[in-house]
């Protein structure tokens, strides 16, 4: 892997579904895969653990869900623990990133496409999102804004 890659895992938090989507710095991409079950407040861990190991990621981003009008949205609390749930199981870091607006663009997808799994696709939205704030310039590109 070149220096600066990385492999996120994007996560869209909610009470019943998790969405979840995986992408790369370099390509500034990413995938839907799909939401897990939460079942009495605990998401399918085993289904997490398993993507985990197929992607081998290295940071994992949450979208932190803030009211249009910047309050404190009620399932803040249960978003921030479900980070650190994640950083504690598999040793990661984890960013959190504003997500105000993602399940409704990812609701508008599906109005185009109804086979999308809207929670997945927020995630990917969510991660597109921090992708595109931390992207990654070639070498070459770099050197030369430099110059």
């Amino acid at each position: 892997m070149n220096e600066g890659t990385l492999t996120v895992m994007g996560f869209d938090y909610g009470t019943r579904r998790i969405g979840v989507a995986v992408g790369q710095t370099v390509t500034q991409t990413a995938t839907p895969l799909r939401s897990v079950v939460v079942r009495a407040r605990r998401p399918d861990w085993d289904q997490i653990a398993a993507w985990v190991r197929e992607y081998q990621p290295q940071k994992f981003i949450v979208g932190q869900p803030l009211r249009l009008d910047d309050r404190r949205h009620p399932l803040a609390d249960r978003v921030l623990r479900f980070g650190r749930e994640l950083r504690d199981r598999f040793h990661l870091p984890v960013e959190f990133i504003d997500e105000r607006l993602s399940s409704h663009e990812a609701m508008g997808r599906a109005v185009e496409n109804d086979a999308i799994d809207i929670d997945a696709e927020a995630a990917r939205i969510i991660l597109e999102s921090w992708l595109r704030e931390h992207a990654v310039l070639p070498r070459a590109s770099a050197a030369a804004a430099r110059a």
